[in-house]
């Protein structure tokens, strides 16, 4: 005898019930699959991006959105700052580096960000194809910004104005690309760099012969004097501290003496996930309802199969099969709804992170690309198979109460 033949042949009897019951586990499991996959490769990102980084400054607005402009490149920037203002945070003892940036274009949707070479350094970019930029209207940009718009060394290219348009175009002052960046799995790999005084220059902020250079080496910390043009602004600092004490009191100083604001990076990240993890807790709940709910239906399935093969199991015991060979058979039939379930929900959880990745791509040029399987999915499949079996053995215990004569008798 053949339990698991039997078993599969009595699944493809109700039709209806299996693919309902299946269907309702891989809902169940594909939800809580996609939700430990986006938790997880979130995080990554997350993390990856704000190592070494304690605090941003910039204009005053929202905190989280002056981290997610600055760090992310995923909003739009709280406004500008004085350059000669930033200077004095930089010179702060408490203050061990200090990464200007500025913002305001973009090609194609990409982001062009004025800096200096301490910002692809911070991230661990390498150049993989030509130099870093050296002076003004100089780019070197990242793998991704490559690979979607076809630029390379030695190509020009205007930037539009905005971050999402190419509408108002700068077509009267254009970038040369210089380098190009390896694949850096961070926030380098979708945007253009360029030296902060290219920013300037773009946006018609006039500077006398040779003060280009001097405002880098300003940036980089190389000289202690100020610039002469105190319109110059920049967009924000990405600030590391020296020791803890920058913390506790650097932020607070700025807050309330200066017209800049300051973020707390650790602060508004774990704020972030705290208002996230309501939504994920109430999906993780509705889920694990879904999962309970295919197990119920697992349940009243084999229930009624088994009042309705009452007759069938009698002649299977009168022609030699032991009862205890019954009781496994519709076990296997509740396994077999767990693993078709699993593995229908694990398919599905990646389906959706591909959706979710082309939307994050179209966006904001975020790409999630890890398909592989969890740890946590491993006891997800064995939930999966422990739901089957309880739900199938309630119903299988009633394989031990069979009359086998009267059962007999009656059909």
């Amino acid at each position: 005898m053949n339990l698991f033949k039997i078993s599969w042949a009595n699944l493809k009897d109700k039709k209806l019930n299996s693919f309902l019951s299946a269907l309702l586990m891989t809902l169940g499991i594909g939800i809580i699959s996609l939700l430990l996959l986006l938790n997880k490769q979130l995080d990554e990102q997350f993390r990856r991006n704000i190592k070494g980084i304690d605090m941003v400054v910039g204009a005053k607005g929202s905190p989280l959105q002056l981290i997610l402009s600055s760090i992310y490149q995923i909003d739009s920037p709280t406004g500008n700052i004085s350059l000669d203002e930033a200077q004095k945070i930089m010179r702060n003892p408490l203050v061990k580096t200090a990464i200007p940036l500025s913002m305001g274009d973009n090609y194609l949707s990409f982001r062009i960000v004025g800096t200096n070479p301490k910002y692809p350094k911070h991230f661990e970019a390498n150049v993989s194809e030509g130099r870093l930029f050296e002076k003004a209207m100089e780019a070197t940009i990242g793998a991704k910004v490559a690979r979607v718009t076809g630029l390379k060394v030695g190509d020009v290219f205007a930037g539009g104005h905005g971050f999402d348009n190419m509408d108002d175009v700068h077509g009267d002052k254009k970038y040369k690309v210089v380098g190009v960046f390896e694949t850096n799995n961070s926030v380098i790999d979708q945007l253009i760099l360029t030296d902060i005084s290219s920013v300037w220059a773009i946006h018609e902020h006039a500077e006398t012969p040779g003060q280009g250079a001097n405002v880098t080496n300003l940036l980089m910390g190389g000289d202690s004097t100020q610039t002469d043009d105190p319109s110059q602004e920049i967009t924000s600092m990405l600030i590391k501290f020296r020791n803890p004490m920058g913390m506790v009191a650097l932020p607070r100083f700025i807050n309330e003496n200066t017209k800049m604001q300051a973020a707390s990076v650790a602060f508004e990240i774990n704020r972030l996930f705290s208002m996230l993890g309501v939504g994920i807790d109430t999906l993780r709940a509705i889920a694990l309802i879904i999962i309970l709910i295919a197990g119920v239906s697992v349940f009243i399935s084999l229930y009624n199969s088994l009042k309705e093969r009452k007759y069938e199991m009698a002649l299977m015991l009168s022609m030699g099969a032991t009862r205890t060979k019954l009781f496994v058979m519709l076990l296997l039939e509740g396994i077999m709804l767990g693993v078709a379930g699993y593995i229908a929900g694990v398919l599905l959880s990646r389906l959706g992170l591909w959706l979710f990745s082309r939307a994050a791509e179209s966006d904001y040029h975020y790409s999630f690309s890890d398909f592989s399987l969890l740890t946590e999915e491993i006891w997800l499949f064995g939930g999966a198979i422990l739901i089957g079996i309880l739900a199938a053995a309630i119903p299988s215990i009633g394989i031990y109460s069979i009359n086998l004569s009267r059962t007999l008798a009656e059909e």
